[in-house]
């Protein structure tokens, strides 16, 4: 689908929202309806429409959306339209960054305590696990949390972005380990590869395929 289609498509739905105030849930309808009319525009495009007719097709067979946009108005103006909605996510959301601090906080100072008491090499860095472990909550916490500016991310996407910095994280961790267990430097270069190319192809893959989740004023 072109570019100009995609956001004429993004228009038309404005349009059918217009004036109503911005939500979560408004968002989310709004993401929901705009897949459908693009899959509907490809189904008719296979049927041999110019992208012109299959755009008008597509809309028309949505169906009259005013009764919806009248619902979304009215809960728009209710106590749940708060920009910042008591929501399960949100507690969540921030849980995570405490928590996450914490732990990272926690292995940072478990790290320089073993080294000072100047035990082995191995138990010195294997602490470093919470520092990982830490990384992955604060990572979800940071992206899911909804902000004056941009709705938090959908919990599934927040997680698979916090899995991909968890096993980048995780790389650095088992190679570093490997390497003062082992003696051996091509078994942590082995190691370091495994998660962090795992790490990374995920990473990419979401960030590529980013939607934008700033709010409209």
């Amino acid at each position: 689908m072109s570019k100009d289609l995609d956001k004429r498509v993004k228009s038309h739905i404005d349009k059918l929202f217009a004036g109503i105030t911005e939500s979560r849930q408004l968002r989310d309808l709004k993401e929901e309806l705009a897949i459908n009319i693009k899959e509907k525009i490809a189904d008719y495009k296979g049927k041999g429409l110019d992208e012109e007719q299959a755009f008008q097709e597509a809309v028309i067979s949505m169906g009259d959306l005013s009764e919806l946009a009248e619902e979304m108005r009215k809960y728009g103006q209710g106590p749940a339209a708060s920009p910042f909605p008591s929501h399960p996510t949100a507690r969540i959301s921030t849980a995570g960054i405490v928590a996450g601090v914490l732990l990272i906080l926690f292995g940072i100072f478990t790290v320089l305590i073993l080294y000072f008491m100047r035990s082995d090499a191995v138990s010195v860095t294997g602490a470093g696990i919470f520092i990982v472990a830490g990384g992955v909550l604060l990572t979800y916490g940071v992206l899911a949390r909804e902000t004056r500016k941009k709705y938090g991310m959908k919990p599934v996407r927040a997680a698979l972005y916090a899995l991909s910095v968890g096993l980048i994280l995780f790389s650095i961790f088992t190679g570093i380990t490997s390497r003062f267990a082992t003696g051996e430097m091509y078994i942590a270069v082995g190691s370091v590869m495994v998660f962090s190319l795992a790490g990374v192809g995920l990473f990419l893959l979401l960030a590529l395929t980013e939607t934008d989740r700033r709010k409209q004023y």
